[in-house]
């Protein structure tokens, strides 16, 4: 059984479903089920040779973009034509309504001038509308974007203020290079201040189309080599998003922080899955091998806390290269592709990142493209988002498990079978047998409570329908043997109480004493 063919389909609707992995490309090895890779298969799927992005649809960024805008320019031709045809029928109806009243006067020439000055700027106002937004800005636009914006000019933070420091210092060794390019760069920062309503597709389009710009007028213009290209984008990036980390990462109108929750909880409820399931080479019992997976978890949990779209990418790779140093102190040979990936998949399983889905987005939307589509970057970002969707789509056909079993472990009635004590070495750290030990008797206990929690709430049920059935039986002899209550018997009275003539009797006799 393939640990992955089915989890990473080719759909490329969701940001983070994988279309570079198909079922038909997973191989199987002979001795063991894994997750098999080829480097074609991150490639950009127009064969330009860049590494392909899952939110790209598998593109480039350069070539998704030219697919981007050439689906949009025709959008824009079509709903520019719509609206056309609707004006010229609009006004065809209209002059055929007057067509009846005989020759056009002097006052109907005026008014069809004036239809025409209308239709004139009707057809502007369309175009206008349906105009691509992803300019960096008009000169007109520009010119209105220096006035100084109060979220420019307010008070910022210590890291703020250090980045604008480095920047600048960086771009003294340009001289005029570096002036331009501090100009444009705060030209920028102001179109983007009024460009906040936006959506952060079209915010990231700015961003993006900028970078494309800076850079092809360092390299045309300026004649900056492109080493000196590469290092000032990097200062670039670094400076505007610093700038823009609080507008732009997790937007409210995004549904990105919803998708945190999710993989988040996902994530927490596969707790279970072991190395073994996945077929991961790596013996965490090594103390240099363990050493690599606790930095490997910190540095994708550090990922988070990072601002700069380059400097999250870095603790990917950071993580990725103590991936690749584990499996080879594992192994005593060089690691493969095929070991690199289920690794990652249970550092990720193992460490829960933090808002994963808006890291892996931001870093989409706002980083170089150049890092995404070149270099060991992009490679291990596209693994990332390979390694996220396969943990998206896991089922129990892919961990070789019955379903039975999966759900069982999803629910947490019960854990995987520990090793037992004796199939451990002799020199098997004692803390690592006892913490398994304590795992089963807490899965043991764990069962116990579910007898006794389903005991109860029967025994519960019982007592409902005994009470049901006590109050039944009386109601019905009630109503076979109803009580009848009778008024109550009037008091007795004296034997000698009809008497009339008691009155006129002596009083009674009253004891007396003689004396003797």
């Amino acid at each position: 059984m393939t640990l992955v063919s089915r989890m990473i389909g080719n759909s490329f609707s969701h940001v983070l479903v994988c279309p570079l992995i198909s079922r038909k490309k997973m191989s199987l090895k002979s001795e063991r089920r894994g997750i098999h890779v080829d480097q074609s298969e991150l490639l950009c799927k127009k064969g330009c040779g860049y590494y392909g992005n899952p939110a790209w649809q598998g593109f480039c960024s350069k070539c998704w973009r030219e697919e981007y805008h050439k689906a949009r320019q025709k959008q824009i031709q079509e709903d520019w034509e719509l609206a056309e045809r609707l004006q010229r029928e609009e006004e065809e109806a209209f002059a055929s309504s007057q067509s009846s009243q005989g020759a056009q006067s002097l006052t109907f020439s005026k008014f069809e001038e004036k239809k025409t000055n209308e239709k004139t700027r009707k057809v502007t106002t369309v175009k206008k509308f349906f105009s691509a937004s992803s300019r960096v800005g008009s000169k007109k636009e520009i010119q209105e974007a220096k006035a100084p914006s109060p979220s420019i000019n307010r008070q910022t933070s210590i890291e703020t203020d250090r980045v604008s420091k480095e920047f600048i210092e960086f771009l003294k060794t340009f001289h005029k290079t570096g002036q331009e390019i501090y100009k444009q760069t705060k030209m920028f920062l102001e179109a983007m201040h009024y460009k906040r309503e936006l959506s952060i597709e079209e915010q990231s389009e700015c961003t993006q189309d900028f970078y494309q710009n800076v850079a092809e007028k360092m390299q045309t213009r300026g004649k900056v080599p492109s080493e000196k290209v590469e290092k000032i984008m990097d200062q670039i990036e670094k400076y505007i998003m610093t700038r823009l980390y609080k507008y732009v990462f997790c937007p409210e109108t995004t549904d990105d922080e919803k998708k945190d929750l999710a993989i988040q909880k996902r994530i927490r409820a596969l707790h279970w899955v072991t190395p073994q399931m996945l077929c991961v080479p790596v013996n965490e019992e090594i103390p240099e091998v363990s050493d690599m997976v606790v930095k490997a978890i910190t540095d994708i949990i550090e990922m988070d806390s990072k601002r700069v779209p380059r400097d999250k990418l870095a603790c990917i790779t950071r993580c990725s290269k103590h991936i690749f140093n584990a499996i080879k102190i594992t192994k005593n040979e060089p690691a493969s592709a095929d070991d690199f990936l289920p690794t990652l998949i249970y550092i990720v399983l193992k460490g829960n990142p933090p808002r994963l889905q808006s890291n892996i987005q931001y870093i989409t939307r706002f980083c170089n493209p150049s890092r995404l589509m070149t270099g060991e970057d992009g490679y291990y970002f596209t693994n990332l988002c390979c390694a996220v969707a396969f943990i998206e789509k896991l089922d129990a056909q892919s961990l070789n498990l019955s379903q039975e079993d999966f759900d069982r472990y999803m629910s947490g009635q019960t854990s995987p079978r520990k090793q037992e004590s004796e199939s451990w070495s002799p020199d098997a750290c004692l803390g690592v047998k006892q913490m398994y030990k304590n795992l089963d008797l807490l899965s043991q206990l764990n069962e116990r409570q579910e007898r006794i929690m389903n005991e109860a709430k029967k025994l519960e049920k019982d007592l409902i329908d005994w009470t049901d059935g006590i109050a039944k039986e009386v109601q019905d002899i009630v109503e076979k043997y109803p009580l009848e209550i009778k008024p109550a018997a009037q008091p007795l009275a004296a034997i000698d109480s009809e008497n009339v003539e008691n009155d006129k009797l002596p009083p009674p006799l009253q004891p007396q004493v003689y004396a003797g």
